[in-house]
């Protein structure tokens, strides 16, 4: 089963589109974050379709990288 977890701190949308957000209006933004199964999601889908709820505004924010080092025979010939 897919779970999707929705952080709203790491929300990129996060003040622009919180207003319009069905996770906002329903809990309040919660500070640990909500896990949504396929069924809620889809229950939330349908209120949304339907204009009961505003629909999911989440964008999540990009994951930290790693630093790669690169290979050691690559030459700048800038």
């Amino acid at each position: 089963m897919d779970t999707l977890h929705v952080d709203c701190d790491s929300c990129v949308a996060r003040g622009p589109a919180c207003g319009d957000c069905v996770i906002t209006v329903l809990l309040g933004a919660p500070s640990q974050g909500v896990d949504l199964d396929t069924d809620e999601r889809a229950a939330l889908a349908a209120l949304a379709a339907s204009g009961l709820v505003p629909p999911l505004r989440l964008v999540p924010g990009a994951r930290p990288g790693r630093s790669v080092q690169s290979p050691l025979q690559w030459q700048d010939y800038g």
